[in-house]
């Protein structure tokens, strides 16, 4: 799809997670959170994990910003539900991009918000666990 706005191109993939994101709200009593965001183009993303035996079992988000950020956000836990936190830990931003079958350059940006979003859940977790 294209995005006359910006002038970008959009895959499937993309247009799918922007209109019907996976695992959306929050988790209570979550394990761990994490949210970031970029202030050049507003975009906030916060992840909640819930860990069972160093595995994720859920994992949910909350983005404020454009249909790639909700995209990435989305792609981003269906990639690491039911990884350990070490698997999801080695979640690239390329690897986000390359499961929504690529984004424009201009949004690359987006599926860096998403690694760190998971990173920052996943740092949130270890502090409150430091045996493991």
């Amino acid at each position: 799809m294209y995005d006359e706005k910006n002038g970008t191109m959009y895959s499937e993939k993309v247009m799918d997670h922007f209109a019907n994101p996976r695992n959306v709200g929050e988790i209570e009593n979550a394990d761990g959170v994490g949210t970031v965001g970029n202030a050049k183009c507003g975009d906030i993303m916060k992840m909640y994990i819930k860990v069972e035996n160093g595995i994720i079992v859920d994992v949910k988000f909350k983005t404020f910003g454009c249909g790639a950020a909700i995209a990435t956000s989305s792609m981003a836990t269906e990639l690491v539900k039911g990884k350990t936190l070490e698997e999801a830990w080695n979640l690239t931003n390329k690897a986000v991009a390359d499961a929504l079958d690529g984004l424009p350059p201009v949004k690359m940006h987006c599926s860096l918000l998403a690694e760190e979003a998971i990173h920052a859940a996943i740092d949130d977790y270890r502090k409150a666990h430091p045996e493991e």
